[in-house]
């Protein structure tokens, strides 16, 4: 504390002999010098004489000062800037804001370009990335029941959101596909400028704004730049080889209803505005039977779509962030049961579905019964059994592992042995989320990155695959964070 007291050139109120020799000292050589012009301040500071520790950071040279106000945090930097004259003007160096640049958003583009423009490392800091720092991260989009997934990066010299999209149905482990919406940047010194990138005429101009601290919108001023020559019918068969894979005369008979209402509410929402509401990837901790996080699955007819899941205690949760007219974005599609493993007969007996159904049916009814005791037995040793997590994956032996006869899957290619089964719940619902129900399944666990789940009622299956993309600015600040996000877009697909 004394050196930089010191440093500071405030020091203790009395006793410092050191500062009042080295004052005495100043006092004597002013009376022997002739006076000049020059103002430290202006000069930038500069070391103290040779042989003696700087009293002061003005004493510092300003190469030394550039190195410590660059290692500071952007956002204190401006409080600095009005401590004196000689501050602010090495707060002008872009050699700091550079830093800050890189280090607080990891740009990192040759910022010496931006001489060019007249552009400076200040006014990217300033203008763009810490004034757009609130829409970094993972959103989900207000799209009816569809909902949908918003990557917003800092990319080079851009602030860009990127929608991600799932695979082609039904090829779960191929990578995701991204398609930018908006991106932000500096074309002058003035302002950023935010440009809309959806349609096929290139980037036109568009508007952000932030409405609170986890939710902004987006709006195109030019909509007429969405428009394609041949009309609604051409704009209609392209969305679908882009979104779908598939040609208008492919999946006319399966989906076209279904298409008519998701392609009307994509471009009725992309043509006005559009709200986004900020979701965070779950928590880990080291109990959790694998990593959680955001998976690809098939949905039957209603091809990929994009499920998180997250685990809470003896629970494990796969809520949907893309959904479909059934079973809106936001509602938790399937529910494990960590507390209950299933142990599957052998290869044979397991391809008949009666058998399967057996097993399970039975789990249920155990289930049942320990839910009704536990809410007549307050003892504290039940109480204790009830609420223990399932232990983590260890050396679990793999076991092989076929659909039963009769269960519809709409990818043949999943993986022919498991580690583990759990018995778990699904919801089910008429169109429109019309009657909706928890009904019996399994939750089978193939490996650290896929998992699928047999729908008892549906017949079905349904194969998850790992989302493997680098999310930045996407961690939940805690637990609790995390669980009233959940609430928040529950609540919202209701």
């Amino acid at each position: 504390m004394a050196v930089c007291a010191r440093l500071c050139g405030v020091g203790p109120a009395r006793g410092c002999r050191r500062r009042s020799a080295a004052r005495e000292q100043r006092r004597g050589a002013a009376d022997s010098e002739p006076d000049t012009d020059t103002d430290p301040e202006e000069a930038g500071g500069g070391a103290g004489p040779a042989g003696r520790a700087p009293l002061s950071l003005l004493e510092l040279p300003p190469e030394l000062l550039v190195q410590i106000f660059g290692s500071l945090p952007g956002t204190d930097l401006p409080s600095l800037a009005r401590v004196c004259t000689t501050f602010r003007r090495i707060l002008s160096t872009d050699t700091i804001w550079r830093r800050r640049c890189r280090e607080e958003y990891g740009v990192c583009e040759n910022l010496r370009k931006l001489e060019i423009t007249g552009v400076s490392c200040r006014d990217v800091y300033a203008k763009l990335l810490h004034r757009y720092r609130h829409i970094l991260g993972l959103w989900q989009p207000d799209i009816g029941p569809y909902g949908g997934l918003l990557n917003v990066v800092v990319d080079g010299l851009f602030i860009i959101g990127w929608m991600y999209l799932p695979p082609h149905d039904p090829h779960v482990d191929d990578p995701m596909r991204f398609k930018p919406l908006f991106r932000i940047h500096l074309m002058e010194r003035k302002c950023a400028t935010v440009e809309c990138m959806y349609g096929h005429k290139g980037p036109h101009n568009g508007h952000i704004q932030i409405v609170k601290k986890d939710e902004f919108s987006t709006k195109c001023n030019q909509t007429d730049h969405h428009r394609m020559s041949g009309g609604r019918q051409e704009e209609f068969r392209t969305w679908l080889r882009e979104e779908w894979g598939r040609t208008l005369e492919d999946i006319f008979h399966e989906h076209m209803q279904e298409l008519i209402l998701m392609k009307f509410i994509y471009t009725s929402q992309y043509d006005n505005c559009l709200t986004y509401r900020r979701i965070y990837l779950p928590p880990s901790s080291p109990e959790d039977l694998i990593q959680p996080g955001l998976f690809k699955g098939t949905y039957g007819s209603h091809g990929l779509e994009i499920v998180m899941l997250s685990f809470h205690g003896k629970k494990a949760k796969g809520t949907k962030i893309t959904g479909d007219p059934n079973i809106p974005a936001g509602q938790q599609t399937v529910e494990i049961d960590l507390a209950h493993p299933l142990q599957l007969p052998d290869i044979e007996n397991l391809r008949d579905f009666s058998e399967l159904s057996r097993i399970v049916l039975e789990v249920q009814e155990q289930v049942r019964r320990e839910e009704q005791e536990q809410q007549q037995e307050e003892e504290e040793h039940s109480q204790q059994a009830a609420s223990q997590p399932a232990s983590p994956l260890g050396g679990e032996a793999s076991q092989p592992f076929v659909l039963p006869m009769g269960v519809i899957s709409r990818n043949e290619d999943y993986p022919r042995t498991c580690r583990i089964c759990f018995y778990g719940t699904g919801l089910i619902a008429g169109h429109g989320f019309t009657s909706p129900e928890r009904t019996p399944g399994v939750f089978v666990l193939f490996d650290d990155d896929r998992f699928g789940f047999i729908w008892l009622e549906l017949k079905s299956f349904s194969l998850y695959s790992r989302i493997k993309v680098p999310f930045q600015n996407a961690q939940a600040p805690s637990r609790e964070a995390f669980d009233e996000m959940l609430k928040n877009i529950q609540s919202l697909a209701t």
